[in-house]
């Protein structure tokens, strides 16, 4: 299994140590000085937006499998609703077979959003690996504990990145065994912004990018209970990461909180408070919002058209009666007919009515 991780993360690394390397010769070429820890982190700023560029097509891809798993939401709720409170086997498989279903009838994925995650973990761990084994690398491959270069990272290279530092802290130090208290300080405040970052991130896209209907669905239980859990991971994880993997981690949080924001003002949830307020922006410019649609989603016309009248059977048309015609058939007109062969009275030829019958007995 050892083997199996280290075959995958090498190239990583290799890509990692190129980026951060290229950044700092960029750096050093417009006069910054090759040993400031300055120059090394910005490096890893630069490793950053290098890789988070690289994958705004699978953000974009994200944020609309996103935005479709909301349009789905009703429909997921009833196939759920429909089989509440039964746990047999049957029952169990035909909600999963419903539900897969649905998925594949609309065109959506629900493990889409977590490419980017997935994705970008590698680069975290390569970053990690690079840093930690600075020290391995500045003391050769012939030393104890020594380590071949990583790629541009020589061992000359390596013992300059190793002891940048950044307000006294060296980007390779850790909390847990730090060599002074100021790397224990920016430790600190580096945890604190991550957690502060990544606290902002989640709220702004529960609390402007969720409509009112999905805030009681279990993935909005779960982003609540990751909106107090992440920071407490960060607090708990962070003293174990040397002070440059804070850095990049810092940053990655900062890049999708402005991501999110820009996205979220531009593309929010249907039915969400940023659409809202999307729609008011574009019904004080006299524009109009471009609806979205899920392939295969049943959607109900908001007003019904108002069907045509009936036709008359056998094609033909009821004429109105004139108050003459209505005389000459016993009836006023307006009134329903009494005559025929019902014994209603009859009209004379000259078209007055007849004299009432006289009494009996006169």
């Amino acid at each position: 299994m050892g083997n199996f991780i280290q075959t995958i993360l090498t190239p990583i690394e290799w890509i990692v140590a190129w980026i951060m390397y290229g950044w700092h010769q960029l750096f050093t070429t417009i006069g910054m000085p090759a040993a400031s820890g300055w120059t090394w982190g910005l490096s890893i700023v630069g490793l950053v937006i290098v890789m988070r560029a690289a994958m705004i097509p699978l953000f974009v891809k994200q944020i609309h499998a996103s935005r479709k798993m909301q349009l789905i939401q009703p429909e997921l709720q009833k196939i759920q609703a429909k089989y509440k409170g039964k746990s047999d086997p049957d029952s169990r498989q035909a909600l999963t077979s419903e539900t897969m279903e649905l998925y594949k009838r609309t065109g959506t994925n629900p493990f889409s959003s977590c490419l980017p995650i997935l994705l970008q973990s590698p680069f975290f761990f390569g970053l990690f690996r690079v840093l930690n084994g600075l020290s391995s690398i500045s003391r050769g491959p012939d030393a104890p504990g020594g380590r071949t270069p990583i790629g541009p990272i020589t061992q000359a290279v390596a013992s300059q990145a190793e002891h940048a530092s950044i307000f006294g802290a060296e980007l390779s130090s850790k909390f847990i065994g730090a060599p002074n208290a100021a790397t224990q300080i920016v430790t600190v405040l580096l945890i604190v912004l991550m957690s502060a970052s990544t606290f902002t991130t989640q709220r702004q896209l529960m609390m402007k990018n969720m409509p009112a209907s999905a805030l009681d669905n279990p993935f909005a239980k779960q982003q609540k209970v990751l909106l107090y859990v992440m920071p407490l991971f960060f607090a708990v994880s962070g003293v174990n990461f040397p002070i440059g993997v804070l850095l990049y981690w810092f940053t990655t949080n900062v890049w999708s909180m402005l991501q999110q924001f820009y996205v979220i003002r531009r593309m929010p949830a249907p039915g969400s408070p940023a659409d809202k307020a999307m729609r008011e922006r574009h019904e004080r410019r006299g524009t109009t919002v471009k609806e979205i649609s899920v392939k295969g989603l049943a959607k109900e016309p908001a007003d019904a058209p108002e069907p045509p009248p009936e036709k008359p059977i056998g094609g033909q048309r009821h004429q109105p009666r004139g108050k003459k015609r209505a005389k000459g058939t016993g009836q006023r007109s307006g009134e329903p007919g009494q005559g025929g062969a019902q014994g209603g009275k009859r009209a004379d030829s000259d078209g007055t009515d007849p004299a009432p019958p006289e009494p009996a007995g006169a």
